[in-house]
């Protein structure tokens, strides 16, 4: 059972070859039998599943149906569900259990999946690694000595591990793709708007994206048709029509035209990684696209760009964690002072702290105009070179990650290395646009993936294309060996 797709196991729900009750169980033991090894969750809701699994049962029962009604999924432990801890991977946030359900939460309930638990995440979804949560490392299910990526490393590590067949991830400068292509997934980003940010906690307001993480696109079709949609209670959520994502899958790519940026290809790229990209143009070029060369000019400026404003807006963000109206709160505070000076201190790690300093010293007095002013400016200059391409090309392809996923604690002591690491996908959330990451191979066992961006709402061209790549491939196929 555990081996399903997304896909199978809606096929076969409504064949009644088994119950949702049945599989949720069988998942359930599943995670408390290996989560250990990987630490990827942080809350087990059992009663919670086990009540919507029979609800499902019953809906099914009574002739109604759906892809994922029924279906075992978890929640990064960023999205407020009501009456259970939500953490955000972080102490100053252990004690606190939200008293509503946001809406990506809630739309996917009113689907019918049943939520087994919440996902391990860096703290306040800052990090590469998911090494800087509160609750310890997660592992990566290819090699436990190594990072499964961040921030989003617990709901990937869960769904490569065959814990179960898909979670929700949020992406802020590549959080859904890069775990993805370090764990063998598939993991879409959609355009900022797409799916609403209601009851999301924030990092950086402006970047921030959830979206879904899964073993194929089909199944990330399914997810995101039960993600997206308008909510009025969002202010940055689009009201845009949502289409069918699964009726499109079958799409030929016959004459769709693909740009290869050549800066991807620079000096910071791993060679065995170049060849991978180069082997997915050639799968695709057999499937009747065509391959152009593209230029993003100021792709060299995004990463400076972004880890100017992200931490700017996380110093904002996070200036409500202070001691007084939730969270976690010090012992026998002297003063108002102490209490904000220690409850933050105790409750943020070293990461957070430190995007909170450099995020505060941009936006502050005399230093606006110099770093965030002109990071926004640089962002704009990113935007057009996408949007200049976009006119010559359908997507854009290339390596979602320079290397494979490094050993644990290799970059603990450099955060420049890591935050380097993200030069392929912070672009497209500096620019709003739609990403998905594929499996293309593996470096020394290790997976890797290629990634491919879209202009707006084009969520279902990359997804048209990966489902045919991995119709010809079999990378997503692959099973961590134990799991």
């Amino acid at each position: 059972m555990h081996q399903m797709t997304l896909a199978e196991i809606a096929r076969g729900l409504a064949d009644k070859k088994f119950s949702s009750e049945e599989l949720t169980k069988v998942l359930l033991a599943r995670i408390t039998q290996l989560d250990p090894q990987l630490n990827s969750f942080i809350s087990l809701t059992e009663e919670l599943a086990i009540e919507q699994a029979k609800a499902a049962d019953v809906r099914r029962a009574n002739g109604e149906s759906g892809a994922l009604l029924g279906a075992p999924i978890a929640h990064k432990d960023l999205f407020c569900t009501q009456g259970i801890r939500t953490s955000c991977g972080s102490k100053m946030l252990d004690n606190f259990k939200a008293p509503y359900d946001a809406t990506v939460v809630a739309k996917l309930a009113a689907a019918g999946a049943v939520t087994l638990g919440k996902t391990n995440m860096d703290e306040f979804a800052m990090g590469s690694a998911n090494e800087s949560s509160w609750y310890g490392a997660v592992k990566n299910p290819w090699n436990l000595e190594h990072v499964p990526g961040g921030s989003s490393g617990g709901s990937a590590a869960a769904v490569a591990a065959r814990l179960l067949p898909a979670a929700t991830a949020t992406d802020t400068g590549g959080s859904i793709r890069q775990p993805a292509a370090f764990t063998n997934l598939t993991g879409l980003k959609p355009t900022y708007g797409r799916v609403s940010r209601w009851g999301m906690i924030a990092y950086a307001s402006s970047l921030d994206q959830g979206g879904p993480l899964a073993r194929t696109a089909e199944d990330c079709a399914i997810m995101l048709q039960g993600m997206a949609g308008f909510d009025q209670n969002d202010s940055t959520s689009i009201d845009e029509p949502v289409p069918d994502y699964s009726a499109s899958l079958g799409d030929s790519l016959q004459g769709l035209r693909i740009g290869v940026p050549k800066e991807y290809f620079s000096a910071g790229l791993d060679p065995r990684i170049a060849e991978l990209i180069q082997n997915s143009i050639k799968e695709l070029q057999k499937l009747g696209a065509v391959i152009k060369e593209i230029s993003l000019p100021n792709m060299q400026h995004a990463i400076p760009a972004y880890y100017v404003i992200a931490p700017a807006e996380a110093s904002s963000n996070l200036s409500r964690f202070d001691g007084v109206r939730f969270g976690h709160r010090c012992e026998n505070p002297q003063n108002l002072i102490d209490l904000y000076k220690r409850s933050r201190g105790e409750g943020f790690g070293p990461e957070v702290q430190r995007r909170i300093m450099v995020g505060a010293y941009a936006l502050s007095a005399g230093y606006y105009d110099a770093y965030y002013l002109k990071a926004q400016k640089i962002r704009r200059l990113v935007k057009n070179d996408f949007m200049a391409a976009f006119n010559e090309v359908d997507i854009i392809l290339g390596p979602t990650t320079p290397n494979p996923a490094w050993k644990l604690g290799a970059k603990n002591s450099d955060p420049v290395a890591a935050y380097l690491e993200d030069v392929y996908t912070i672009t497209a959330n500096l620019a709003g646009l739609p990403g998905l990451s594929m499996p293309a191979g593996f470096v020394d066992g290790l997976p890797v993936g290629v990634q491919l961006l879209a202009p707006y709402f084009q969520e279902g061209r990359l997804l048209n294309v990966a489902h045919q790549y991995q119709l010809n491939t079999d990378w997503h196929t692959r099973t961590p060996q134990g799991f």
